[in-house]
């Protein structure tokens, strides 16, 4: 996922959410699908890269939850470019086969 935001891979980041996607960013705001990838694909939201400190991953059937943590370089609403280390706990849901994610959300450690 992480990739295709730096791409802005819109085509991909659309296959790996889930239709009710939401994205609830450090600041609280809670952000569907469609307003997060239009974000990207209009410069709003800007990755650079990203440095994975450490993931967790716990599966119960059909729905996961992961944790990750990661160093993320990124420029957002028209801030400077600046790396913060994002926690972003994460619902996972299995549909037809595939995990789809169903919420994210970050906060700073």
């Amino acid at each position: 996922m992480y990739k295709a935001m730096i791409d802005k891979d819109i085509p991909v980041l659309n296959s790996v959410m889930a239709v009710e996607a939401v994205l609830v960013h450090m600041t609280g705001v809670r952000q569907p699908k469609l307003q997060y990838l239009k974000e990207i694909k209009n410069g709003t939201l800007n990755y650079y890269s990203v440095e994975d400190d450490a993931l967790h991953i716990d599966v119960d059937g059909d729905s996961a939850t992961l944790t990750g943590r990661s160093r993320v370089n990124a420029a957002v609403y028209g801030g400077g470019r600046h790396t913060w280390c994002l926690q972003l706990q994460s619902t996972l849901i299995k549909r037809d086969g595939r995990w789809l994610l169903v919420e994210s959300c970050a906060s700073t450690y």
